[in-house]
């Protein structure tokens, strides 16, 4: 009876994660929606009207738009232990889309838009950090795969996809601040670019911690 609630428990505790990273990616689907008219004029393009005759910016930021979706569309499925056990090349050819998504085609285009970010050098010095740690998990965690470290392979997964969702919650943040606090945009932006990342690593880092609590062997006392 323990062992099935304890199941019931845990299919509830994913439903619920996997609803969250849905809404997420369907907001982030609705956000990149408004920019396939290509106006100048639209959403974020507003306060960056100073950068639109950069060609690499503009170009980095369209596939940064896009791109990051799919990236988004593709982790969202990672972690889906039915999918690994049944659909295991299904698994491994979303897993390729979602790495080539990030080192070839994210990573260059959020560099380049790091370089022009707003809010100053804070926010240069977040969004390039941010940059290079989603590079190196992402590449860690296929590096580990290759191996055959499959729990190492999944714990950078588990960065790389928390740092993926960062253009989720960065945007959240800033709905949140603009809502509850009267703040000055550089120092909103500043302040969000920060917020949009490092608690989604601290919460991947426990995370981790607490699933390899679970697999430790439990030590039973000698009567």
């Amino acid at each position: 009876m323990q062992a099935v609630s304890y199941k019931v428990k845990n299919i509830v505790k994913e439903a619920f994660v996997y609803l969250l990273l849905a809404l997420g990616t369907f907001g982030m689907l609705l956000t990149a929606a408004q920019y396939f008219s290509f106006r100048d004029d639209t959403g974020f393009l507003q306060f960056k009207q100073g950068y639109l005759h950069i060609a690499v910016w503009k170009i980095a930021f369209y596939v940064h738009v896009f791109s990051a979706v799919v990236a988004l569309l593709a982790g969202f499925t990672q972690f889906s232990n039915d999918l690994l056990k049944k659909h295991r090349s299904l698994h491994r050819a979303l897993g390729k889309i979602y790495v080539a998504d990030i080192l070839f085609i994210n990573f260059p285009a959020g560099m380049i838009m790091a370089v022009y970010a707003n809010g100053g050098l804070p926010s240069k010095a977040a969004f390039i950090i941010l940059d290079l740690l989603w590079f190196f998990f992402t590449w860690k965690a296929v590096h580990a795969a290759r191996n055959k470290k499959i729990s190492l392979h999944r714990e950078y997964m588990i960065r790389s996809y928390a740092l993926t969702c960062s253009a989720v919650t960065l945007r959240t943040w800033k709905i949140i601040f603009s809502h509850s606090m009267h703040i000055e945009p550089g120092l909103l932006y500043m302040i969000d670019a920060w917020m949009g990342f490092v608690p989604n690593l601290l919460f991947a880092e426990w995370l981790i911690r607490k699933r390899g609590m679970k697999l430790l062997p439990v030590k039973r006392k000698v009567i």
